[in-house]
């Protein structure tokens, strides 16, 4: 073989992407704030009444997030919107003094591009967070913020989603006169949780062969459940279910035996102890629980791994989804596919 030859290693683009989120996340910090700051100082002086959120696939997972941030520390209504409400249906709702965000890596699929440009016109101030500052989502928007990670070559989406994920806590501190500095931490926590995929790869042996997994949180972790099984079933093909964990008692627990894999996400605060019944109920039915979360969580199943103490609720959302990347990736190389390229996926969904 030449030397200009090279070797195509199965996720070699995923695993680099994986590596750069602490830089992201510092470029974020440091470049990207007082930006972020400026526009929602202009937004909330505005004073929406309240807000929706639009988006798909993973960065839908984000805005999840941002739903959250915005009912809890602004204590305004959030929603996730329909967008064939308006892009099939043709449907005209008033917006006036509405703050639509609008959350997508690339900015070019046609119908987030069609409801964004949609709601502007129907009097709604259009914040578009994204990836390209020269998409076309980026042009219809009155606002924008570029997440500043870099080009994202892998199909499975990795230091974006954590980008967009700061990038609206920032926002929602700016729109309640925050100073962000819960999140200052963050970079070189990043890099000690990524440090650690050894444990991580002990982990994913538990899931080479598995059949389908169940994933369940609740608060500001049911986003992290959310991505974390879309990670999986779009690299490793496995089936996955994420639940709220009160969804979960409802109903779909009954498919829960002592040989169903499931992995819960506990964050360490209000949501860990509502999903406390949860995990009691799992660990009844003798199911092999995997926790993401705090030291005596992890102890309390039958395997785990520990999470930062200390992190305020508010931001371990972008932590916890940094070993479950790492998962996705482990298992996907040990079942002998390449996480780079799943079968069937763009990088650029063009849905209408």
């Amino acid at each position: 073989m030449s030397d200009t030859q090279t070797v195509s290693v199965p996720g070699r683009i995923m695993a680099a992407e994986m590596a750069e989120q602490p830089a992201v996340l510092q470029r974020i910090l440091d470049e990207g704030a007082p930006k972020i700051r400026e526009i929602a100082a202009e937004i909330a002086a505005r004073n929406p009444r309240f807000v929706l959120l639009t988006a798909r696939g993973t960065s839908d997972n984000a805005a999840l997030y941002a739903k959250y941030l915005i009912e809890i520390l602004l204590g305004k209504p959030a929603g996730l919107t329909s967008m064939s409400t308006t892009t099939a249906y043709g449907a005209k709702p008033d917006l006036t003094d509405v703050l639509v965000i609008t959350v997508s890596q690339s900015g070019g699929s046609p119908d987030l591009v069609a409801s964004t440009k949609a709601a502007r016109e129907a009097g709604a101030i259009t914040l578009a967070v994204t990836n390209n500052a020269a998409s076309p989502l980026a042009e219809v928007s009155e606002f924008h913020i570029d997440v500043l990670a870099g080009p994202e070559k892998a199909l499975p989406a990795t230091k974006t989603y954590t980008a967009e994920l700061l990038a609206l806590y920032l926002l929602v501190e700016g729109l309640r006169g925050g100073d962000g500095s819960a999140a200052k931490e963050l970079p070189a926590l990043a890099a000690g949780i990524l440090a650690r995929q050894a444990e991580v790869k002990a982990l994913a042996e538990r899931y080479r062969f598995a059949q389908r997994l169940v994933i369940t949180s609740r608060g500001y972790g049911y986003p992290t459940a959310r991505e974390a099984a879309l990670k999986l079933m779009e690299t490793t093909y496995i089936p996955a279910s994420p639940f709220s964990g009160a969804d979960l008692l409802h109903g779909p627990l009954a498919m829960v035996d002592n040989v169903s894999p499931v992995i819960a996400i506990v964050p360490d605060g209000k949501g860990g102890e509502a999903l406390q019944p949860v995990l009691d109920r799992l660990r009844g039915r003798g199911a092999d629980l995997v926790v993401i979360g705090q030291q005596a969580q992890v102890d309390a199943a039958s395997a785990g791994f520990v999470l930062p103490a200390g992190v305020p609720e508010e931001v371990q959302t972008i932590l916890e989804i940094l070993p479950l990347q790492q998962l996705a990736y482990e298992v996907t190389i040990a079942r002998g596919q390449d996480p780079d390229a799943p079968r069937a996926l763009a990088k650029v969904t063009e849905t209408h």
